[in-house]
């Protein structure tokens, strides 16, 4: 139990720290255009997300994928800027134009999880049985994005469906926030 709760709080402050802010520029990102009505709609997106996170990690502890660091570090901030992007393009926020998110959150979470291999790839060696370390790493994982998008939608909707604000403005500013870091991040970043 000592190791599940180890990799566990390893999975929660993956997402909810501050050196986690290019995770939380992210789940901010992703959530942008959503409402608390859709909340089963983000909970899938970070599920998503998570996946693909995982299966980096399991690809990386077998080292059969092996990224340069720079590289990933600056690819990161990249998916923050490429969907705040997208959500700044949207004309409409319904279901069918959003489909395009679930792929997206998925081929990004397999790029975030590529900044994450290095340190787990040390953690946990081939031989070793991965799948309850992973498993409870991802809970945590799982855990603080659904607090984050909890929160993110509990905003929304006190500003948008209560105190009126526009939709496409909410959309706007925190596409626009996490555009503005993300670039800024990726300038830092640069890798050549």
């Amino acid at each position: 139990m000592n190791d599940f709760t180890f990799y566990l709080k390893m999975g929660w402050d993956h997402i909810i720290s501050w050196d986690a802010l290019d995770h939380i520029l992210f789940i901010v990102a992703l959530s942008a255009i959503y409402l608390a009505k859709n909340w089963k709609q983000v909970l899938i997106l970070v599920t998503a997300f998570t996946i693909g996170h995982s299966l980096t990690l399991v690809l990386s502890v077998y080292d059969l994928v092996r990224v340069r660091s720079s590289l990933v570090e600056f690819g990161i901030p990249l998916t923050i800027m490429a969907t705040a992007i997208f959500n700044l393009a949207l004309k409409r926020f319904d279901p069918s134009s959003l489909k395009l998110n679930y792929f997206l959150a998925l081929f990004f979470g397999l790029i975030h999880g590529l900044g994450f291999a290095n340190s787990i790839r040390f953690m946990l060696s081939k031989d070793q049985h991965i799948a309850w370390p992973l498993l409870s790493f991802n809970i945590g994982l799982e855990l603080g994005q659904i607090v984050l998008v909890t929160g993110i939608l509990t905003l929304a909707y006190l500003l948008v469906n209560k105190a009126g604000l526009k939709r496409t403005w909410w959309v706007w500013l925190l596409s626009g926030i996490a555009l503005i870091l993300s670039t800024q991040m990726a300038i830092q970043r640069w890798p050549f």
